[in-house]
């Protein structure tokens, strides 16, 4: 079998039997097709039921050499393990030489957080004399008091609002329902955004009506339309951090785990499956104990 045929073959197993999106597959291609290239530079006649774990990992120190990025690396890899595990399950190999590689260790890029008092610069940015100001107030609110994502907030139903007990039903990934706590705060901002801007006059389109958070033409809010709200706020306010919506899911979780919030609990409230996700936060808070150190610790020198 040559290569051609080979990634011919496993462009179809990946359509067919891996149900890929065409961006994946594009990508697995792409990963073999690259050592393919590196094959052919380096003058090696190598067919692929012939290649060895050395070739293999003399390609990955090849491309590590070139300045490729670990996580660059590591994407490579995945596809090459896909194309060899594509030629075991159709019998074509007996061992798999993807087996042994190494996955380069990837350094967890930790999430920008604002402070408590940038969050409240921002907030202090909005000019609730507009309608608008009302609602965008409510947004914030909500999202650094919940520290949802920004899709469940743009889902976020009237009916799964339930301010008098302080909870809201949150619909997050895969369907998967969960209760959150929400603070007076954001909950007084909800009922006067609802009571006085939506209720009193705002046009609502057939079959938004159940939606929270309304654009000017009465049609619950897209994701984009809420980055752009946190964005020129973020400007207003003369803050230079580069921040969306998740920035405040992800101070809403630092600030909780600084203030001494049980993991567990934490990952129930951001919805997380599994506590390894949650576990980034402890990283942050670390971080953060170091800054202090070395800012104001007599002895401790950059």
């Amino acid at each position: 079998m040559n290569w051609p045929t080979a990634l011919q073959q496993f462009h179809t197993y990946l359509l067919l039997e891996r149900s890929l999106s065409a961006n994946t597959l594009e990508a697995y291609l792409g990963d073999v097709q690259k050592f393919v290239r590196y094959l052919d530079i380096q003058g090696i006649e190598c067919l692929p039921l012939a290649v060895q774990p050395g070739d293999l990992e003399r390609f990955i120190h090849w491309v590590n050499d070139l300045g490729l990025e670990a996580s660059s690396q590591a994407r490579l890899i995945s596809g090459l393990r896909a194309f060899y595990k594509f030629l075991l399950v159709e019998d074509l190999l007996d061992e798999d030489p993807t087996e042994l590689l190494e996955t380069p260790r990837l350094r967890r890029k930790l999430p920008e957080v604002l402070s408590v008092h940038e969050i409240q610069r921002m907030l202090a940015a909005i000019d609730l004399s507009d309608p608008l100001g009302l609602r965008n107030r409510a947004i914030l609110e909500t999202l650094y008091a919940c520290g949802l994502r920004v899709s469940e907030l743009v889902g976020l139903r009237r009916n799964n609002l339930f301010l008098a007990a302080g909870f809201i039903k949150v619909h997050g990934k895969g369907n998967k329902e969960r209760l959150v706590p929400i603070g007076s705060e954001a909950g007084k901002y909800i009922e006067q955004y609802l009571q006085y801007v939506v209720d009193a006059h705002q046009p609502i389109k057939s079959g938004e009506e159940n939606y929270v958070f309304l654009n000017r033409r009465g049609v619950h809010l897209s994701r984009v339309m809420v980055f752009y709200i946190i964005k020129d706020l973020a400007l207003k306010a003369g803050i230079q951090k580069n921040i969306s919506p998740h920035t405040f899911r992800h101070s809403f979780a630092t600030h909780l785990v600084e203030g001494g919030a049980d993991l567990k609990a934490v990952q129930d409230m951001l919805g997380h499956e599994s506590i390894t996700t949650t576990e980034i936060y402890t990283h942050l808070d670390a971080e953060y104990l170091k800054e202090t150190i070395y800012l104001y610790h007599p002895r401790m020198k950059f």
